[in-house]
């Protein structure tokens, strides 16, 4: 039986152990000890390492035949750090491991001026989070093409759930961008991005990238009033551009700054994935059942 290395055990890796179990033999890479109880009683294997400090990686050389990376990089690094602290440490194995799998975001395209693009668009990372995540890409696609190690990145949008929806801005009556102002915006949800790291384990092509994007790319302010129509909520105030840049944070802003509807063609015809959430309306309706149920 293989054995998985899960880099990055948050919520949509928590998603996909139930996935792998019966498959592989799976071992989660955490820092924190107290993580350790839940991971082991779902079925897998804690290994105690720190990304941020590289003598504790050591321990996991030689151990995976697959990685999954679903670390996000550090916060003020130039670069991605992790990553490379990570690449180094299963350098140091003889036997590397066989594939990795890489959750990126969609930002690294940067502003498309809401056109439709697909995997060959250049990256025009505009972010500092971004940048990270350009870095990152390349170090992986690097060490794949140097090593033989088939790599696969997913470049995910918006990732909702049912413990990921905007309802807390919603009730705070944070503002959104009037129609003529507003951003194309994509969204995946998390349990189809879980699916989707199953159909690239399965057919994920070396050196790859996938846009991890359900069917449905719609105006932020759409999405707020999706939601908020659905929970019962009031709907979001709009404003111009103008006035968002005087009253709304320069991190809220900079997801207001980027437009783009993303081609998912690739996922379906090369990992063969089928959404269970194909329109995000599914998936709120589904959250909705999920926290009324």
């Amino acid at each position: 039986m293989q054995k998985i290395l899960i880099v990055g055990c948050g919520n949509v890796a928590r998603r996909t152990l139930p996935r792998l179990l019966g498959h592989y033999r799976v071992y989660a890479l955490l820092r924190d000890p107290a993580q350790c109880a839940y991971w082991r009683d779902h079925g897998a294997r804690p290994v105690l390492a720190d990304l941020d400090h590289a003598a504790s990686l050591q321990r996991i050389a030689g151990l995976p035949d697959i990685v999954l990376h679903f670390a996000p990089p550090a916060e003020h690094d130039a670069g991605d750090t992790r990553t490379r602290k990570l690449l180094a440490a299963l350098a140091q194995a003889k036997s590397l491991a066989q594939q990795l799998i890489y959750i990126s975001t969609s930002g690294v395209y940067g502003d498309c001026g809401g056109a439709w693009i697909d995997e060959t668009r250049a990256r025009r990372p505009a972010t500092e989070r971004a940048l990270r995540r350009v870095d990152a890409e390349d170090q992986l696609r690097r060490f794949g093409r140097r090593n033989g190690v088939r790599v696969s990145i997913l470049r995910a949008p918006g990732i909702y759930a049912e413990d990921r929806l905007p309802l807390e801005r919603l009730r705070r009556g944070t503002p959104a961008l009037r129609t003529e102002d507003d951003v194309y915006t994509n969204h995946i949800h998390a349990d189809d991005l879980s699916r989707l790291v199953c159909a690239a384990l399965r057919h994920g092509r070396a050196n790859r990238c996938y846009n991890a994007s359900d069917d449905t790319p719609m105006r932020m302010g759409d999405y707020f009033d999706l939601v908020a129509d659905r929970f019962g909520l009031p709907r979001a105030p709009r404003i111009s551009r103008d006035r968002a840049v005087r009253e709304i944070s320069p991190l809220q802003l900079s997801f207001m700054s980027e437009s783009r509807r993303l081609d998912n063609r690739r996922i379906k015809t090369e990992l063969r994935a089928r959404l269970h959430y194909p329109r995000v309306a599914d998936g709120i309706d589904a959250a909705r059942q999920g926290i009324n149920g």
